[in-house]
């Protein structure tokens, strides 16, 4: 009986997600060489990096609002190189911007491009960011957080149910051994019917990638579901959530918030003393962002600290108006659970291990695909079984009898 529960949560599981996992599947495929395809749609927006001295965080937010001077700087990210990314937004009472972000040339703070994130795409500069909100969001702000959550989370959990069923059912008599029984789980039979080849295929792939299925399916709910990840994972490990998870409010203060010169000053002068007290060094600047909402900056560098192989994620929150530091952010060596999730993520995102690696996590999005179509068309064919043997058992009606008349 459990076994038969286990089959069912599994075929249903599998069915309520499969469209989904198809559409986060092949994205996730195009995403892990992001930056190539990236440079070969926009050349202009990514020419690379080219010799001069790079221009800091607070110079490219003026230069940005210079160009736009109807709208602000809100954000400043310098992790690709020969491109500076600037959000920005419309001021007050000016009319809503037609695009999201400047790219700016870091050296002499030309603009490259201009970019949106959200929505269809309207020009060749928005392709990838909407290929990137399909794979996160299913480009549906708000709505599309809730739903890819809940596939996250039903998927983490199937991951298990599927692989119990690979495991030889209990109660079986038989002279072999377990790992024996369990063997043919582990194998596809080509010669086989299609189907059969299919269902093996089905079983051994989802068994013999059980464990990287398992870390994208739980990172997922990192990224979709932050409050209900922060929470499970405390009570197991030491984690606070990540800065963007974080809900937060001004703090009362009649004095105006830092320009983004002082603003830099204290990001810079801040990540040395905690580089010093910690025990880290500081590799390059990455970003500043002004999070006007929360009333605190974010200053965010590559340190000694991070594993990826691009970019790096140790940041500190300051006061907006004090300079206040709030919270230092090391993503590994510092708190258990941000240790481990800054692996998961660095797995999802593709940016460990180099080349080969990205290789792999392009196959694993075909894979996820392929787990999808092949457990619906099992379902498919077992139903079509069930009903065929329903038709041939069903009794047939006995004709009337005939009266004379």
């Amino acid at each position: 009986m459990p076994r038969a529960l286990f089959v069912w949560l599994h075929r249903w599981a599998g069915l309520a997600m499969t469209g989904f996992l198809i559409v986060v599947g092949l994205t996730g495929s195009l995403l892990a060489f992001w930056g190539e395809l990236n440079h070969w749609l926009t050349p202009e927006l990514y020419p690379g990096q080219r010799a001069g001295i790079e221009l800091d965080a607070a110079t490219l937010a003026r230069r940005a609002e210079s160009i736009v001077p109807q709208a602000r700087a809100a954000t400043v990210y310098m992790g690709h190189p020969g491109s500076v990314s600037i959000g920005m937004e419309a001021r007050d009472g000016a009319p809503p911007l037609d695009f999201e972000f400047l790219h700016l040339d870091p050296v002499d703070g030309h603009e490259l491009g201009r970019v949106t994130w959200h929505g269809l795409p309207r020009r060749k500069n928005d392709i990838m960011p909407f290929v990137y909100g399909l794979h996160m969001y299913l480009a549906l702000s708000g709505i599309g957080d809730w739903i890819l959550g809940a596939v996250a989370l039903v998927w983490t959990i199937d991951c298990f149910v599927g692989f119990y069923l690979t495991l030889p059912a209990g109660g079986e008599r038989s002279r072999k051994g377990f790992f024996a029984r369990w063997k043919p789980s582990w194998l596809v039979k080509l010669k086989s019917s299609f189907y059969r080849a299919n269902f093996d295929l089905h079983r051994a792939a989802g068994l013999w990638l059980w464990a990287m299925l398992l870390v994208y399916a739980w990172s997922s709910v990192f990224f979709t579901l932050p409050n209900f990840y922060t929470r499970a994972t405390q009570l197991v490990l030491d984690y606070e959530a990540p800065v963007w998870a974080q809900a937060g409010t001004p703090q009362a203060d009649a004095r105006p918030p830092m320009e983004w010169e002082a603003a830099q000053a204290s990001g810079e002068r801040l990540m040395a003393e905690q580089g010093r007290q910690h025990g880290f060094t500081i590799e390059r600047p990455l970003a500043l962002y002004n999070l006007r909402d929360k009333g605190l900056y974010e200053y965010r560098v590559r340190s000694s600290r991070d594993i990826g192989d691009k970019a790096g994620s140790t940041s500190i929150l300051f006061d907006s108006r004090s300079g206040e530091l709030k919270t230092l952010s090391l993503p590994t060596g510092h708190r258990s659970g941000t240790t481990l999730t800054t692996w998961l993520v660095e797995l999802h995102m593709a940016n460990l291990f180099g080349l080969p690696y990205r290789i792999f996590v392009c196959a694993i999005g075909l894979v996820i695909t392929m787990l999808s179509v092949t457990g619906v068309y099992i379902w498919w064919k077992k139903r079509s079984a069930r009903l065929a043997h329903v038709r041939r058992t069903a009794p047939r009606p006995v004709p009337a009898e005939r009266t004379p008349a």
